[in-house]
């Protein structure tokens, strides 16, 4: 599995903006073959965390390179986000409890 980790902080202007492109960027990754969940919180200090899993490297390469996504990321480039950082990680083991 591989676990992408973005962290990021808003620019205060760009609320609205980002609150309209959030749904329609989620539903897209939720269609993209090899996605398996995604959950993202918010901190008290305002950074805003997103945990997106896919079940492969070839499958997240997919998502990054998909084209809406692309336009999706230059926009927060440009605009919405103040700051962020994306890691892309290898998930080594995995425990749950209860067993599936």
């Amino acid at each position: 599995m591989i676990l992408t980790v973005f962290r990021s902080r808003l620019n205060e202007q760009a609320q609205e903006e980002y609150k309209a492109l959030v749904p329609k960027i989620v539903a897209l990754a939720e269609t993209m073959p090899g996605f398996r969940s995604r959950k993202s919180y918010i901190a008290e200090d305002g950074e805003r965390l997103s945990l997106v899993e896919f079940e492969d490297e070839e499958s997240q390469r997919n998502w990054a390179l998909n084209a809406e996504h692309v336009a999706a990321k230059e926009r927060a480039r440009d605009y919405l986000y103040s700051e962020y950082v994306v890691q892309i990680c290898h998930v080594v083991r995995e425990s749950r409890f209860p067993a599936p």
